[in-house]
């Protein structure tokens, strides 16, 4: 009981510290997103045993001139490009591949193509279309909160078939499936509540649109879990951190939403210039 206290006291804090910063102002997400991922970029360089100051300065450098100050759209969509090539293909070494050879070999790659390069994509969400929309991302949240949180309640009482066993074993079919249908009804529930208070979003933002972001949230914010998980697998740990109590650290708490930014982002673009 103490233990699911305090799980739900320092998730509490971490969610109300990531809203109120999205609703106040964009440079307000931007601080606090760039203290995010200097946080989650330390636990990943220790999980991969890497020290060095080269990578923050590349963190600094991504986030300023490819999502705060966008110096050339051109090169923000080659990142792009080369950002979901990397992550598809993390899945496969996840899928066939005993050890991620990019732990192994070819860290820098990892860290600026999956793990910096992800938050840059997060916080290019709410900037798509180059005004700055909070409820964007904070629906993009919402569909991986609702899915995580779907995922573990289902999983832990109708869980049967695992999921991929070698890699994470209390990951199941049954969970994924829950976590889809969750973040499926929070697009539905999301859609509901723009209709009320921000009915000029939803002309745009249709249901159609929440719910193909909700699967996308839901499949690849699931495949960065395992990834993350294959991580910490090869490094012999059990959480990235310490920084949430009951959680682990932050790059427990993001890894989902990390993986799977860029993706929605190229989905958002698509369907932006498209309509």
């Amino acid at each position: 009981m103490k233990e699911l206290i305090v799980r739900t006291l320092s998730g509490v804090l971490y969610i109300s510290i990531v809203i109120i910063s999205m609703f106040t102002s964009h440079e307000w997400f931007m601080g606090l997103f760039f203290i995010l991922s200097i946080i989650t970029l330390s636990e990943f360089l220790k999980l991969v045993h890497l020290k060095s100051y080269l990578a923050y300065a590349l963190l600094a450098g991504l986030l300023y001139f490819f999502s705060y100050s966008i110096f050339d759209i051109n090169a923000v969509n080659l990142l792009l490009i080369l950002c979901c090539f990397v992550n598809l293909f993390l899945l496969k070494d996840v899928l066939w591949v005993s050890k991620i050879p990019m732990f192994q070999k070819k860290k820098y790659v990892a860290i600026i193509l999956y793990l910096i390069s992800g938050f840059v994509f997060l916080t290019l969400i709410p900037v798509y279309n180059e005004s700055f929309i909070p409820e964007i991302i904070g629906g993009v949240f919402i569909l991986i909160w609702f899915n995580d949180s779907f995922a573990y309640i289902v999983g832990k009482n109708f869980g049967k078939r695992k999921l991929l066993e070698r890699i994470s074993p209390n990951k199941t079919v049954e969970g994924f499936i829950g976590g889809l249908v969750g973040a499926i009804l929070a697009g539905f529930l999301i859609f509901k509540c723009l209709e009320i208070y921000k009915p000029e979003l939803t002309v745009e933002f249709t249901l159609i649109i929440w719910v193909i972001m909700a699967v996308i949230a839901s499949v690849f914010g699931t495949i960065g879990d395992l990834i993350q998980s294959k991580f910490k697998r090869q490094a012999g740990v059990k959480d990235s951190g310490i920084l949430m109590p009951g959680h682990g650290g932050l790059y427990d708490r993001l890894d989902s939403i990390i993986f799977a930014s860029p993706f929605i982002y190229a989905f958002l673009q698509i369907a932006y210039y498209v309509s």
